[in-house]
């Protein structure tokens, strides 16, 4: 089934082809979820509420856009609504981070450690810009789909993505980390 034709049949009801979506898609908005909120409790209740939304509006969804952007839009919605609502409480994932699929010992601390300094840097940025970072470098977004998502302009994504990788740079630099931070916004 095509992405397409899984949205017109969500349009016309289908559950099944709605199951489809959220199979394609779990997986990029659970990390996004928990990316921007450093808990993964809060992440999974983000997401759901994030699909019932999008169940309750695919008929709204216009067809020939992406799809991508505008779910990753009523999670991220979802997120600074509830962080609106009330401050979360947030726990590090640092605890939570897997060795990896490595068989070096060596090289799977050292990834995970790379990981939990990454993350660190990603805590010391403003929301705004932890937003732009997570959403184009996590979930994958162009630089047009960021646009759509966020409601600006594509300047201004640009604009912000330039600040927050200059920041994430800083952030890096202060923890000791030595790769140099990809700085390409288109």
């Amino acid at each position: 089934m095509t992405e397409e034709l899984a949205i017109a049949r969500c349009q016309d009801g289908d559950r099944d082809a709605f199951r489809y979506l959220v199979e394609r898609y779990k997986d990029v908005l659970f990390g996004t979820a928990c990316l921007m909120t450093g808990n993964r409790t809060h992440a999974e209740d983000h997401v759901q509420e994030a699909l019932l939304s999008a169940w309750r509006g695919i008929r709204g969804f216009r067809k020939g856009h992406p799809f991508k952007p505008w779910l990753v839009r009523i999670l991220v919605n979802v997120v600074l609504s509830q962080r609106r609502r009330r401050s979360l409480p947030t726990r590090s994932l640092e605890d939570e981070d897997r060795a990896g699929e490595s068989t070096d010992l060596a090289e799977a601390a050292a990834a995970q450690e790379e990981r939990r300094t990454v993350r660190r840097a990603l805590a010391g940025l403003s929301a705004e810009h932890r937003e732009v970072v997570v959403l184009r470098y996590f979930a994958e977004l162009t630089t047009a789909e960021l646009a759509e998502s966020l409601n600006v302009r594509e300047g201004t994504v640009k604009s912000r993505l330039h600040r927050a990788l200059g920041n994430l740079e800083e952030q890096l630099g202060r923890l000791g980390y030595k790769r140099e931070v990809e700085n390409n916004v288109n």
